[in-house]
Formats: structure tokens, C-alpha cells, sequence
């Protein structure tokens, strides 16, 4: 074995993975802008309308070997992924709009390419949804569940993925509806026992997105995140992601601004900057936006963007550099941007001998064109997951950090934040489940 690589198990481990045959159906809860761009997205590809730019499913390569083995298949080919013309897709509202008029009134996608696609997307009509506005102030929901109660409520959307289930070969989940208002985890969340009890009484924790991941989990349905709500990340869940072997991953898609810093603040720390102070603002005029207006729901998005920089930085071991830092973030609702948002930052640092610098950004991104990918590589890979005989009985996918700004990890294990670390660990799992030998990076041999 050569000092760059090692062992990555045995050479017939990716025998073990299911194949993915057959149909995916993927139930996505919200069918707002990120939802529609993602669904237009895929059938678009699917037509050869246009590339999957911001895919690593479907773009990416992965290096096999040494270097000079100029071996780096897709990974697409490397691991038995979902084709795109195998998957189905179906879902939840709290409007009645179809995909087409849902993605109409989002603005993102032109209307040239809408219009191509409008056949297709007028097919997919959403399910009545679970809704509580005590949970998002700002949304009046008119297509709707009713029940008796919190359980009732979980039992239709049981009802509704098994009814899905008769029409395809495997199911995954993903939330891509609004941020609810920020929850602690409280006694309901400690064990699924508490969590079913609570179902039944109401319980005011257990949030629609809970009542989504319960349903799910308890079907073995893989369940990802993409809001910062308190959802999967508690010991009920965790313990029932087990029981049914269903995989979990962390929250929050991480696209803009947070993206960019978990690319700068690892430059930073790895020349050894400090950093005195990282000031971010974001305008954004979406339906995203206008719930973040109610500061309950930005309490929840807030403590999902703020937690980056700290597991970064690690200043109880830099204090020098980061011990500090003062770190904000605000969110401004501002009808005018739509889907275009910007994330502007202003970060202070210093350097040799602290002399004081500056560095200004000023992303204008395309919200849901940037999330679109992650939530189509987070339901192919968490499919692979459920196929995995290793990954999908532990529960939470930690090598899926990299598309989320809030990290799910075991109980007392920190979170890497990274995106270059969280990048490696992808890869790395992906070659561990096929066998092949892990890249260290080490590159020793070369100079023999």
C-alpha cells in the first residue's frame, strides 16, 4: 500500500450496496421556489434542455488511485446512484398551485424554459400539507390537513407515503418548506416513547417538520432538512432513524453566504489571520424572506448561521486570533429582490504583528438555483445510503455535512464545518462503501 492511500475495506464491499433499480419517488414537503427550480431543474436535464450545473451527483468526479493512475470516473458511474429518468416526484403544499404555477409565481426560472416545460409540471399537484401558523407567522396556509390531533395528522402523511409507495420502488423525503419559529428540544424530544405520548397530547414542541420526519422515519424513508428547524436533530428521532434503519442528515442548505464562509474562515485559520469581527447582512425578497421577517423564524436561521465560524476557528485553541471575534448576521425582507438575494460581509482581520485589515463581499447569488442541486444530491445520496447496508444503520449521514450549514453528528462529537474537510469526507465514504483505497493526500511515493 503506498503512504498516499489506505485501506478503504474490502475490494468487495461495494458488491453489498442494492442496486438502484427501478423507480425513486421523492416526497418533497414545500413546493415553493426551491422545490419547483429543483423539479424544473431535473425534467430540464432530463430532456437535454440544459447541464446540472452545482451537482456533484451528476457532474462530479472522484480520484481513484494515485495521481499518475489518471483515474477519476463520475461519480455517477463509481457508485450505483438513482438515474434522473427513474425518479418520480410528488408532494405537499399549504397552497393548491400546481408545479408549474408554483414555479411561475417564484420567479426564478424564465418563462421560456417554463413554458417547455409546462406539461410536465402541471401534473405534479400537491397534497394537502401539514400546517400550524403558530409555527410560521407569516404564511396563511389554505390547503390543509385537519385532524384530531398532532397523531392523526402524522398518520395521514403515513397514509399518503404508503399510497406513494404502490407507485414506485423506494422513497426519500426532503423538506424544502419555510423556517418555523426556533424551538429548544424539551422532554418530548428525549425518547420516541415521549415523542409518540406527545404526538397525542398536542405537544406545542412537535412542530409540523417533526410531524413530516416522524412519518417518514417510521416508514424507513430517508428524511433530509432543508430548513434550520429542530426536526431530526433530537434523541427521538435519532433512535427511530435507527430502529427503521432509515438515514438522517443535518439542516439548512447551505448555499450563499454561508458557503462562502466556510470556504474563507478555513483560509484564514490555516494561515493563521485572526479575525476581530465578521459582519453579515442578506436582502431577500422571496416567500423565504418574508418569513424570516417574523423574528421568531430568524431566531431559528440565525442560530443556524452563526454556529460556522466558532467550529471553524476552534478559539479555545487560537485565542489569540479568535477569542474575540464579534459575529453578526440579519436577514432583511425586501420585496423588490425576489429569489435574487445578497449577502453582503464585511470581516476584520489582522495579521502579522495585528495590523488591522479588511475584507468586503458582496454575493449576489440566486437562492434557489444555488439550493436546487443540494437538494437533488442530498436525496440520490441518501437513497445510496438506504441501499448501504453500513450507512443506513447508523442513522445520521455525517458525510453530508457538506451541503448543510448545520452539521448532524453523533452525541458529543463536534461538527466540521469545512467545506474542504467536508468535501474529503464525502468522497472518502463514498469510496469506502465501494471498496476502494481512501486518499490521504500524503503523496510521499511520488518522491521515492
Amino acid at each position: 500500500m503506498s503512504p498516499e492511500k489506505q485501506s478503504g475495506g474490502a475490494k468487495t464491499a461495494g458488491q453489498n450496496i442494492a442496486p438502484a433499480t427501478g423507480k425513486l419517488g421523492v416526497m418533497v414537503v414545500g413546493l415553493g421556489a426551491v422545490a419547483t427550480t429543483m423539479i424544473a431543474g431535473v425534467e430540464a436535464v432530463r430532456r437535454g434542455l440544459a447541464k446540472p450545473i452545482g451537482s456533484l451527483t451528476q457532474m462530479g468526479t472522484i480520484r481513484l488511485g494515485k495521481r499518475t493512475d489518471n483515474k477519476s470516473p463520475l461519480i455517477k458511474d463509481f457508485v450505483p446512484l438513482a438515474n434522473l429518468n427513474d425518479v418520480v416526484f410528488t408532494g405537499w403544499d399549504i397552497f393548491e398551485d400546481n408545479v408549474y404555477e408554483s414555479a411561475a409565481h417564484a420567479k426564478v426560472l424564465d418563462k421560456e424554459i417554463l413554458q417547455q416545460l409546462k406539461p410536465y409540471l402541471e401534473t405534479i399537484k400537491p397534497l394537502p400539507a401539514v400546517f400550524d401558523q403558530y409555527y410560521v407567522k407569516r404564511l396563511h396556509g389554505t390547503h390543509v390537513k385537519k385532524g384530531k390531533n398532532k397523531r392523526d395528522l402524522a398518520d395521514q402523511v403515513i397514509a399518503d407515503i404508503r399510497a406513494f409507495k404502490k407507485t414506485v420502488d423506494r422513497v426519500v423525503m426532503i423538506w424544502c418548506g419555510s423556517t418555523e419559529i426556533f424551538l429548544e428540544p424539551t422532554a418530548v424530544h428525549k425518547s420516541l416513547p415521549a415523542f409518540e405520548k406527545g404526538l397525542e397530547t398536542n405537544d406545542i414542541g412537535i412542530a409540523p417538520s417533526q410531524i413530516y420526519a416522524y412519518a417518514a422515519l417510521s416508514e424507513g424513508v430517508p428524511f433530509a432538512n432543508g430548513a434550520p428547524n429542530l426536526t431530526v436533530d433530537c434523541p427521538a428521532m435519532i433512535e427511530l432513524s435507527k430502529k427503521t434503519s432509515a438515514p438522517i442528515c443535518g439542516k439548512d442548505f447551505k448555499t450563499g453566504q454561508t458557503f462562502m464562509k466556510t470556504v474563507l474562515a478555513p483560509a484564514f485559520k490555516a494561515r493563521l489571520l485572526g479575525v476581530s469581527g465578521w459582519y453579515s447582512t442578506n436582502i431577500l425578497g422571496n416567500r423565504d424572506g418574508e418569513v424570516l421577517d417574523d423574528p421568531e423564524s430568524f431566531k431559528t436561521k440565525e442560530e443556524s448561521k452563526l454556529g460556522s465560524l466558532e467550529y471553524i476557528f476552534q478559539p479555545e485553541l487560537y485565542p489569540d486570533l479568535y477569542k474575540e471575534i464579534y459575529h453578526k448576521v440579519r436577514i432583511n425582507y425586501y420585496p423588490p429582490r425576489g429569489d435574487n438575494k445578497e449577502g453582503w460581509d464585511n470581516i476584520d482581520i489582522f495579521g502579522w504583528l495585528g495590523y488591522p485589515m479588511q475584507i468586503k463581499v458582496d454575493f449576489l447569488c440566486r437562492d434557489s438555483i444555488l439550493a436546487a442541486p443540494i437538494a437533488l444530491d442530498l436525496v440520490l445520496f441518501l437513497d445510496l445510503a438506504k441501499r448501504t447496508p453500513e450507512l443506513r444503520s447508523i442513522g445520521i449521514q455525517e458525510w453530508l455535512s457538506f451541503y448543510l450549514k448545520s452539521p448532524q453528528t453523533a452525541e458529543g462529537l463536534y461538527p466540521e464545518h469545512d467545506l474542504f474537510i467536508q468535501s474529503m469526507k464525502l468522497k472518502n465514504t463514498l469510496r469506502h462503501i465501494m471498496g476502494a483505497d481512501l486518499i490521504t493526500h500524503l503523496g510521499l511515493e511520488y518522491y521515492d
